[in-house]
């Protein structure tokens, strides 16, 4: 960082006079290790500017680099309606979700607010993957999704059906098994009887 800030200013010796504001942490560069040289110096210094002056936290300059990444991204390729899969990589609302599909319910910019089995969340487009299903198997998938929110929303769920909902909400596939149609047909009914 210091040869890159030192490429590109005309004082002769950053470290020393103080012009120049450097990292003090691995973790405040660490964001920035993926970005060409000249990148990583154009980020250091919008940080810095957001930071007021002041070394900026890694987590401002991941902000950074993220605004810059949306910027140069193309269009949003999902549509209402599409069935993907989750990819976690660095979201920490979606740990535990990594592989299990979803249902697109709204479409932005650079982010879609996706349905899965246990509720509603907002996602940036890299962080799914179209699973390319047809769209009478993308409507199955929309039905198998309502009625698992239907049984979540009924109340109280005991752990075992916690348990069966959260692994129809991580299948591969566009259907249901006849043995999964009857487990979960066997549940609604338990759970109507309840109510």
């Amino acid at each position: 960082m210091t040869t890159n800030c030192c490429q590109n200013s005309e004082v002769e010796d950053l470290t020393t006079n103080g012009t120049q504001i450097l990292p003090t942490s691995e973790g405040q560069v660490r964001p920035m290790t993926n970005l060409e040289p000249q990148k990583q110096w154009e980020v250091w210094q919008t940080a810095v500017e957001v930071a007021g002056g002041k070394v900026p936290s890694g987590r401002v300059v991941k902000d950074v680099i993220e605004r810059i990444m949306e910027r140069t991204k193309a269009p949003n390729p999902y549509c209402v309606g599409e069935v993907c899969q989750i990819l976690v990589k660095d979201n920490p609302e979606l740990r535990g979700k990594g592989g299990c599909w979803c249902i697109i319910s709204h479409v932005s910019e650079f982010s879609c607010t996706v349905k899965m089995w246990d509720g509603e969340y907002t996602v940036r487009i890299d962080h799914l993957k179209s699973l390319n299903y047809l769209p009478a198997e993308c409507e199955q998938m929309r039905v198998i999704c309502d009625r698992i929110h239907r049984l979540r929303d009924s109340g109280n769920l005991e752990a075992p059906v916690e348990a069966v909902l959260e692994c129809l909400g991580e299948l591969k596939r566009p259907y249901l098994t006849e043995f999964e149609e009857e487990l979960l047909s066997f549940i609604e009914a338990k759970c109507s009887l309840r109510v």
